[in-house]
């Protein structure tokens, strides 16, 4: 999966200013290509889960769209953990198609992780970022 570097520097920004709560978002593109991304509000109130705000989704739908592109992920951050799905993050996960970017803050330099989950099983998918 190929994402560019400006979308991978404007969640990790995100992720940093959210912090100490999870941020999250959706990122868009075509196929194995990631242009953009809508950073969209946790409406989850504590500070190690997320959930994507319905009008914020709504929004990324209509930003891909508009660029005859489509939603093909979503992200959100681990401020005190590895860059590894949750137990949550697994049971959460309800298309297999999605790709599963986490940003981990917990060493000096983020790192940053795809994912698809499909049925409790949970694969890594490689990261280029140009």
């Amino acid at each position: 999966m190929r994402i560019r570097r400006a979308v991978v520097e404007a969640i990790v920004g995100q992720a940093r200013a959210e912090t100490p709560r999870e941020c999250c978002g959706l990122l868009i593109g075509s196929g194995e290509l990631i242009e953009a991304h809508v950073a969209v509000a946790n409406t989850r109130t504590g500070t190690v889960a997320f959930a994507v705000d319905p009008a914020g989704h709504f929004q990324a739908i209509r930003k891909a769209r508009a660029s005859s592109l489509a939603v093909v992920g979503a992200y959100h951050s681990h401020p005190r953990s590895s860059a590894i799905p949750s137990e949550t993050d697994v049971r959460e996960a309800n298309d297999p198609d999605l790709l599963h970017l986490i940003v981990s803050l917990v060493e000096p330099q983020p790192v940053v992780r795809g994912y698809r989950i499909r049925d409790g099983a949970v694969h890594e998918i490689p990261l280029s970022v140009w």
